[in-house]
């Protein structure tokens, strides 16, 4: 019994021994650490004061705070920054679905400011931006140098006034200079529209309206085709969506899934991470869904159509979307201000993170544009047909319903191809819908 004892007692000081011997050096490497930290937060007020008081010039004690706390989140990743009140007020009610500004949606790459989308019907879409756009000038004044919050504040200005953006576009020699009208942006969240049965629903960003605007659209739609047995298929267009509202994005997936993961998000931590679960019901019915994406296709966008894609719930085409899959939050600062910062990586149901990947398509397609040197229709010879020769039989197997019918297909067709020119994805995505419809016949 004693030799147990014994045993047992030197055991266990043996361990306090060891534990001991462990925990020293990981003490002494915490107060290390925390006095670097200190010696850095030294440094740095050392370097303030020596700016405020010997610089050439007056200074704003508050603006070279404010453009190093900038300079640190900068430094952390494109998206991270600091919201001065102003700017936290700005984004309050651009989220909201209502701002003021030239429609677009930017980030920044290699020092430059490049634009991940413009915003449907806006003064920057109408004045031709594009996505994959770098504004490299404003007003005759280079953004290269300046923070992505500076080149913005520059961006913005009175409603009605006059700005002028250089652009650098790839397959372009020469810088395209713009001059555009600030305006009041009212962005329709939802916008839809039927073609022969197909809904095509427009979204354009993710803002507070979204799942709400997508709800009343496709309830107004399927009431026009005459209820949603009438109903081929859905489109679901996010093309050129820089993103927005997390939640809107699990809406809007969870609107076409009865079930399983929408989402998950994964920070530093393993306590911050979260999952989000669709719930029962599908607003379209279990109806074909194609998902258009392209590489102004950002964020939430991309949630929704790697939720959609992962579930075999949509099929996406177009070609491959931004990559922005990370999550920030916005913590409200004192002074009236905010930061946001990037506090998670986003998953996909089956796991994958697309960040700087991006979402690839199911089928690939490029955008066509109808090339203006192409040969005019005239400038063909006329094809003939059976029809078109004279005394030709005529077809007495067709009942006056049945060629009727023929010739509304025939309409249709020829709809479609005059679609190509304008859309070539969009009509490709109804190509797609029409062929699963007739499968779902046969």
């Amino acid at each position: 019994m004693k030799k147990s004892l014994m045993a047992a007692v030197g055991g266990v000081a043996a361990g306090v021994l060891v534990t001991t011997q462990l925990a020293a050096p990981l003490v002494a490497q915490e107060a290390e650490e925390k006095r670097s930290t200190y010696e850095q937060l030294d440094l740095f007020g050392d370097i303030f004061e020596r700016v405020r008081s010997g610089y050439v010039e007056d200074v704003d004690e508050a603006d070279l705070i404010e453009s190093a706390i900038n300079g640190m989140l900068n430094a952390l990743d494109p998206h991270s920054s600091y919201l001065p009140p102003q700017d936290f007020d700005d984004m309050r009610v651009e989220t909201s679905g209502e701002f003021g500004g030239l429609g677009i949606e930017v980030t920044q790459e290699n020092g430059f400011v490049k634009v991940v989308s413009p915003i449907d019907d806006t003064p920057a879409a109408e004045a031709g931006v594009l996505a994959g756009d770098f504004i490299t000038h404003v007003d005759g004044e280079p953004l290269l140098g300046l923070t992505l919050d500076e080149s913005v504040d520059l961006m913005r200005g009175p409603v009605g006034s006059d700005i002028e953006i250089t652009i650098a576009r790839e397959d372009e020699d020469e810088p395209i200079v713009l001059t555009i009208v600030r305006d009041v942006i009212k962005v329709a969240a939802v916008r839809s529209r039927v073609v022969g049965d197909t809904v095509v629903l427009r979204i354009s960003s993710f803002t507070e309206q979204t799942f709400d605007n997508l709800e009343e659209e496709i309830a107004e739609q399927v009431a026009e085709l005459g209820g949603m047995e009438q109903v081929g298929g859905f489109v679901l267009d996010l093309r050129n969506n820089p993103g927005g509202l997390l939640n809107q994005a699990i809406l809007v997936s969870d609107a076409f899934l009865d079930a399983g993961e929408v989402v998950s998000t994964r920070g530093r931590n393993a306590g911050d991470s979260e999952r989000y679960n669709a719930t029962p019901g599908d607003l379209a019915e279990g109806k074909p869904v194609v998902v258009l994406i392209n590489g102004g296709s950002a964020s939430a966008s991309e949630i929704v159509a790697g939720a959609l894609q992962d579930h075999q719930r949509g099929i996406v085409v177009g070609t491959p979307s931004f990559g922005k899959g990370s999550v920030q939050t916005i913590v409200p600062l004192q002074g009236g201000g905010a930061m946001r910062l990037t506090t998670a990586r986003y998953y996909t149901p089956s796991g994958r993170s697309i960040q700087a990947l991006g979402v690839a398509p199911d089928i690939l397609v490029e955008q066509r544009f109808r090339d203006p040197d192409a040969i005019e229709e005239g400038d063909l010879p006329e094809l003939r047909s059976e029809a078109d020769l004279r005394g030709a039989l005529g077809n007495d197997s067709l009942t006056e319903d049945e060629r009727k019918q023929l010739e509304e297909e025939r309409a249709e067709q020829e709809e479609i191809a005059e679609r190509r020119e304008e859309d070539y994805q969009l009509a490709y995505a109804l190509d797609i819908i029409k062929g699963l419809r007739v499968l779902e016949r046969d």
